[in-house]
């Protein structure tokens, strides 16, 4: 030793640089993480928002919601059935603030239904006047807002979803509190300190031992060294570093020759790097084998639900003997054909028919054999009209044919054609086969009135084919 004054130990260098790499590393990964965290709560958040209002979109029929306009309309049987249908529903999820239907008439924006149970609730009619951008996408396709969104009820992160048969004009939006956004953050925050302090504290502990690990071994061997080295080994190492590398240089200038060292040390180290190597490719394998699983299993269960609403949609819309579809259904069909022909001036005619004699067939063969026969006509009305063209049972033994864009002589066409095929038809009678005749009754739609007074009208001109003794055509011409 020289006596000069040492600045600053190399213990304290070394806990220094490790202490800062570690925390550096460790806050870079634990920045990087939280970032990701909240990045994919706030994704998370919109898809469940949006899911949700996708979800709750195909429940609710826009055309039934097509008269409620105002406070006065508060009191409809469909306005209550459906407000109902929301409140049930927000109820059944507690992160759920609101749920509204609205309506956008000329670029302004109006509530239908909205669900809330204080006296601030929306009155059906009342103009919504933030322009809020995915609002107002929500019309024509699934969204949420990419920030909360403020308004007279509160701030709040919303999803919207357009209603079925809505045309642009309905959309059911859900609302979740932004108080109740601000908790799921502050829970990853509250995490993110966590981890700050951990990787702080990890860091001390780390760094204080590597330093004390490596500066120990050092002022053992100066020692020892300068003991059993005094006087017997000639020569001078000069180092000038002002630290304890200096005094090391002093002890090395006399044992030399016993510097080889922690050769072991590093073979073991290498070995004890390898395995947690190991061990970690195992965890990453397991773990991903475990996503996996999840993966397919979520799959499953997607396509078990569109299952399931597929077989929801057939049940509501068809007929169950027949697989024709139900009245409900091609009500709503010819409604709509209505609207456009009340746009472009088209026009459509329905042909009602009528299987001659049916209640004898009942009666002298039982209602099994009646209902094959019903199955038989209903196959041969699909294979008689266009792709566009639809075929339902209307009741009993009434079968309808929609002819979109057909005039009364088209009509009456399709009409013969189907006759003489129910003429020309064997049907299966227990054992043996038996001719069938239909009456139809043909009827061209009027522009003003109403599917009642079609269909009325269609039913009148098959009343008057069977009193002219069946197996004709009655036709009735709009007025």
């Amino acid at each position: 030793m020289r006596g000069r004054k040492v600045r600053i130990s190399i213990q304290k260098k070394l806990f220094y640089s490790h202490f800062i790499s570690v925390l550096l590393v460790s806050g870079s990964i634990g920045t990087l993480v939280y970032r990701s965290a909240v990045d994919s709560l706030f994704a998370s958040l919109q898809s469940r928002l949006s899911y949700s209002a996708a979800l709750l979109s195909r429940a609710i029929d826009a055309s039934l919601l097509g008269e409620i306009k105002g406070k006065a309309n508060a009191d409809d049987p469909a306005y209550l059935a459906h407000l109902q249908l929301l409140r049930d529903f927000k109820r059944s999820n507690q992160d759920i603030a609101f749920i509204y239907v609205m309506r956008q008439e000329g670029g302004r924006v109006y509530f239908v239904i909205d669900s809330d149970e204080s006296p601030a609730q929306a009155s059906p009619g009342d103009e919504y006047l933030e322009d809020v951008p995915a609002l107002r996408q929500g019309f024509l396709a699934f969204s949420a807002d990419d920030k909360a969104t403020d308004d007279e009820w509160g701030t709040f992160l919303s999803g919207y979803a357009p209603l079925k048969n809505g045309q642009g004009r309905f959309l059911i939006g859900i609302d979740m509190r932004a108080d109740e956004v601000e908790r799921k953050f502050l829970a990853i925050r509250v995490a993110g300190a966590i981890s700050l302090v951990l990787s702080i504290l990890l860091a001390y502990v780390f760094s204080t031992l590597l330093a004390r690990r490596i500066i120990r071994p050092i002022r053992v061997l100066v020692a020892r060294t300068s003991e059993i080295a005094a006087g017997l080994l000639e020569g001078e190492a000069t180092v000038r570093t002002g630290d304890e590398l200096e005094e090391l240089a002093d002890a090395f200038n006399k044992m030399s020759t016993r510097l080889k060292m922690g050769d072991e040390k590093v073979r073991q180290a290498v070995l004890a790097l390898e395995e947690a190597n190991n061990s970690l490719e195992r965890r990453v394998a397991e773990r991903t084998g475990e996503l996996v699983e999840l993966n397919r299993k979520l799959h499953q269960e997607n396509a078990e639900r569109r299952h399931a609403e597929e077989a929801l949609f057939r049940a509501a819309t068809t007929d169950y003997l027949t697989g024709l579809l139900n009245r409900p259904a091609v009500l709503r069909v010819i409604e709509q054909e209505i609207e456009r022909a009340s746009r472009s001036g088209s026009m459509f005619s329905l042909l009602l028919a009528d299987i001659d004699r049916f209640k004898e067939v009942n009666d002298s063969f039982g209602h099994e054999t009646g209902d094959r026969l019903l199955v038989a006509a209903g196959e041969l009305l699909r294979t008689r009209v266009r792709g566009q063209d639809a075929v339902a049972r209307w009741g009993g033994d009434e079968l309808l044919v929609f002819l979109p864009d057909t005039p009364l002589e088209g009509a009456r066409d399709v009409a013969d054609k189907i006759r003489y095929a129910f003429a020309q038809l064997a049907a299966p009678v227990n054992e043996g086969a038996c001719g069938l005749t239909v009456s139809i009754g043909v009827a061209t739609f009027a522009v003003g009135e109403s599917v009642d007074e079609c269909v009325r009208r269609a039913d009148t001109a098959l009343l008057r084919a069977k009193s002219e003794g069946r197996n004709r055509l009655g036709l009735s011409a709009p007025s």
